[in-house]
């Protein structure tokens, strides 16, 4: 019982130097300084360091599960069932067909970006850039994302 009483006296000793200030103050070069310790008869001042922030282990676990669940309901939307070929359908030709509806998109965007830059008014400009931004999603959607 007389040593665990021993430990912890020793450990109180060793463990109170552990907190010192930080002080902080002006040569008279102009040169900034840091220390442990105040710099005599220099006019200094002590920073208030506070304690590190830290985040629960739990709450990292709970929003990487719920990125995790958003991601997976993105790429369920992604692959919706009307994306995917069905049986019996002629690849070749449905990947042509593909090919054509990207283009078109693909065109699209090209005479609504040769529109906006060309000047317009408000109303217009607001509606191409509506338009734009539909034909990008659908684009996206359906020629890169697959």
């Amino acid at each position: 019982m007389l040593w665990i009483l021993a430990i912890f006296v020793v450990i109180g000793c060793f463990s109170s130097p552990l907190y010192a200030g930080v002080y902080t103050w002006i040569d008279p070069n102009g040169v900034a300084h840091f220390s442990d310790y105040p710099p005599g008869k220099l006019p200094h001042q002590e920073l208030v360091i506070s304690p590190p922030s830290t985040v629960p282990m739990s709450e990292n676990l709970r929003q990487g599960r719920r990125v995790s669940g958003i991601r997976d309901e993105v790429r369920g939307l992604l692959s919706a069932p009307d994306r995917e070929a069905g049986e019996g359908v002629d690849l070749p030709s449905a990947r042509a067909q593909r090919t054509k509806t990207c283009d078109d998109y693909r065109k699209k965007l090209d005479r609504i970006q040769s529109k906006l830059r060309a000047g317009y008014g408000n109303d217009k400009g607001n509606t191409l850039r509506r338009q734009r931004r539909e034909t990008s999603q659908k684009l996206s959607r359906e020629c890169l994302l697959k």
